[in-house]
């Protein structure tokens, strides 16, 4: 049996290495791209130990002439997973123009020549929890009205909006997987709960303080190498849909900063909360998902607890 084709945007990221382990766990033959291929940068495939196992490509700007060249190469690409483009909502204020590109241009792109090439790939989009409207309940699922409040989230809500209206005007399988937090020792360092973990590791062996903002903010928490079965999931549905991934649960940063004190027998003394220089204007205090039609569509569901990520986090435990 021919082996199917996996072609995935951002495959040195935290779910583009998780997502490509799986893949090649179900015997599909896996191309990648990543804006820098070097060695430094795909630390998280060699974690995983599948780096000689891929194609990787290396490609900072999706246009036809890269796409052709990947299509022709492979001649027919089942699944493709764009995973790319800066994900940190801080950073993306500092970089507007960068996210908007690599999350926005970048795909529609990739829409452009789908529709034009009449390829049959099926697409699946990775978009986020940020892309919402604060409410009166703050939980969100699929009809939740759109409101985002960074240049990430704003790029993500316009790639969530053309995935819909390319699979609507054109008839392409196109779908929309909406991620709330997902964590794992592949996390970048720029998230909050690996920046804990990695400064009180430091704190235990040589002194320091860790600052930190608001640590009472709730967020809906997952456990990642769970999302990504998700994805393929999406994929392997008749017809294509957009649809929520949490695990409808919030935990507050403090939930987890005080397993880790314990754990790690850190003085509070060396934490200083609410930083002022680290508060978010515009952040919603806390959200959730409604992830009922993740487990109607798809029967997925994430439940580790705040407690058993974070030993996870601290042990370094990949799976």
């Amino acid at each position: 049996m021919k082996k199917k084709i996996a072609l995935i945007f951002g495959i040195s990221g935290q779910d583009g290495a998780y997502l490509a382990n799986f893949l090649i766990k179900k015997n599909y033959l896996v191309i990648g791209t990543t804006r820098n291929n070097a060695n430094y940068n795909l630390f998280r495939l060699n974690a995983l130990n599948i780096k000689k196992k891929l194609n990787i490509y290396k490609s900072k700007k999706i246009n036809f002439d890269f796409l052709k060249k990947i299509y022709k190469k492979y001649k027919i690409i089942n699944e493709v997973y764009f995973l790319s483009g800066e994900s940190s909502p801080r950073i993306s204020c500092e970089l507007p123009i960068q996210t908007f590109n690599s999350n926005v241009i970048n795909l529609l792109s990739l829409l452009e020549f789908l529709k034009k090439t009449k390829k049959n790939s099926k697409l699946f989009y990775a978009s986020s929890s940020e892309i919402f409207k604060k409410n009166k309940t703050n939980i969100f699922n699929e009809n939740s009205q759109l409101g985002p409040r960074s240049p990430y989230g704003i790029a993500k809500a316009a790639g969530t909006l053309l995935i819909k209206n390319y699979r609507e005007q054109f008839d392409l399988f196109l779908c929309s997987g909406i991620l709330f937090n997902h964590e794992s020792p592949l996390r970048s360092k720029n998230f909050v709960f690996k920046k804990i973990i990695n400064e009180l590791k430091k704190i235990n062996k040589r002194g320091g303080v860790l600052r930190l903002g608001n640590v009472n903010i709730k967020r809906d928490i997952g456990w990642a190498p769970d999302y990504v079965k998700a994805m393929w999931k999406m994929l392997q549905l008749k017809k294509p849909l957009d649809i929520v991934l949490g695990s409808g649960k919030m935990y507050s940063i403090s939930d987890f900063l005080n397993i880790i004190i314990v754990k790690l027998k850190i003085n509070k003394k060396n934490i200083i909360l609410n930083d002022k220089n680290l508060l978010r204007k515009f952040e919603l205090n806390s959200y959730r998902s409604d992830p009922r039609l993740a487990k109607k569509k798809l029967g997925w569901e994430t439940n580790f607890s705040i407690k058993k990520i974070a030993l996870k986090l601290i042990n370094n435990e990949l799976f």
